[in-house]
C-alpha cells in the first residue's frame, strides 16, 4: 500500500474511531530496510502498509497489538524502539533504526508530512492498458488525471483521491489544464484523436513526458503529419513510442501496464 492510499486508511479508521497504532521508521543509520518517515499502520485484526518486512516488522506488528490489547479503556502511550539490525534479529541488513510507536489520532495524521507526487500524469484512454496502468498507479506517489470519452470505460469503484476521472467529449482540451512538467500517456480507441491529444501536447511544448502506444508505422505516419503542420522538429524528437520500459518484454496489458509504470518511476527519480 502506498503512502497515499495509507493515509485514506488511517482517515477512514479515524472516522470509524478503530483503535491503531503507527509504526514509523523516525531515524536510520546505515543499511535499512526502508526510508526515514515510513510508516506501517496496525489494528488489532489488520494490519497496512510496510516498513520492510522480515522479523523486524513481525516483531513490531507483535509490540503495537499488544500494546493496543492492553491499552483497552485507557489512553494510548507513545514510545521508541532502537534496533539494530543484525544476526539477532534476523536480518542481516548491518544498520540500525529507531522505531517509534503511537497512537492513530487527529494529530499524528494531520502532522504526517507524506511523500509529495513523484510527477503529474494525463493518462488518455480507458482500455486494457489504461486500466492497467491505473491499477499499479494507485499504490505510487502520484496525481493523475485519467481521460476518456466513454464515460463507462471508468470502473465503478471509487479510486483512491490521487486519481482522478474525467469524461469528456473532447479529450485533447484537457490538455491545457495540466501543470506544466507534466507527465502524458496515449492510448485511446482512436488513432485520431490519438494524434490530437498528442499534438496538443506537442504544441504546448512544456511536458516532461509524452508517451503514445502503438506501432513505429503509426509514430512515422504521425511526425509526418505534424511536420507537415509546422511542429518543431525538437518537440518531436521528444515523443516516446512505442512507450514503456525497454527490456520487459510481452503484449499482455499487465506487462505493458508494468513496463510504462517502471518508466514514468524512472524518469521522476530524483537527481
Amino acid at each position: 500500500m502506498g503512502p497515499l492510499a495509507l493515509r485514506e486508511l488511517a482517515q477512514r479508521w479515524l472516522q470509524q474511531r478503530r483503535p491503531a497504532m503507527w509504526v514509523e521508521i523516525a531515524r536510520v543509520k546505515g543499511s535499512v530496510p526502508r526510508e526515514d518517515s515510513t510508516r506501517m499502520l496496525v489494528s488489532a485484526a489488520e494490519v497496512a502498509g510496510t516498513i520492510g518486512g522480515g522479523h523486524l516488522e513481525w516483531q513490531a506488528i507483535a509490540r503495537a497489538q499488544a500494546a493496543l490489547k492492553e491499552a483497552v479503556g485507557r489512553p494510548l502511550a507513545a514510545w521508541d524502539w532502537p534496533v539494530t539490525l543484525g544476526p539477532s534479529l534476523g536480518q542481516c541488513c548491518g544498520g540500525a533504526l529507531t522505531l517509534r510507536f503511537f497512537p492513530l489520532d487527529g494529530a499524528s495524521l494531520a502532522n504526517w508530512a507524506s511523500e509529495p507526487p513523484r510527477f503529474h500524469l494525463q493518462l488518455h484512454g480507458a482500455g486494457h492498458v489504461g486500466r492497467a496502468i491505473v491499477k499499479l498507479l494507485a499504490d505510487l506517489p502520484c496525481e493523475a488525471l485519467w481521460v476518456d470519452e466513454r464515460e463507462d470505460g471508468f470502473p465503478a469503484t471509487p479510486l483512491p483521491a490521487h486519481l482522478r476521472c474525467c469524461a469528456s467529449d473532447q479529450p485533447e482540451a484537457e490538455v491545457a489544464d495540466a501543470p506544466a512538467g507534466a507527465f502524458f500517456l496515449v492510448m485511446t480507441h482512436s488513432h485520431a484523436l490519438d494524434f490530437r491529444i498528442c499534438e496538443a501536447v506537442l504544441r504546448r511544448g512544456d511536458f516532461g513526458f509524452l508517451g503514445l502506444i502503438g506501432s513505429a508505422s503509426k509514430k512515422a505516419g504521425f511526425l509526418r503529419r505534424w511536420r507537415e503542420r509546422g511542429v518543431p522538429e525538437a518537440r518531436l524528437d521528444r515523443l516516446v513510442s512505442p512507450v514503456g520500459l525497454p527490456g520487459i518484454e510481452g503484449k499482455a496489458p499487465e506487462v505493458i501496464a508494468i513496463a510504462i509504470a517502471a518508466q514514468l518511476l524512472q524518469l521522476s527519480a530524483p537527481r
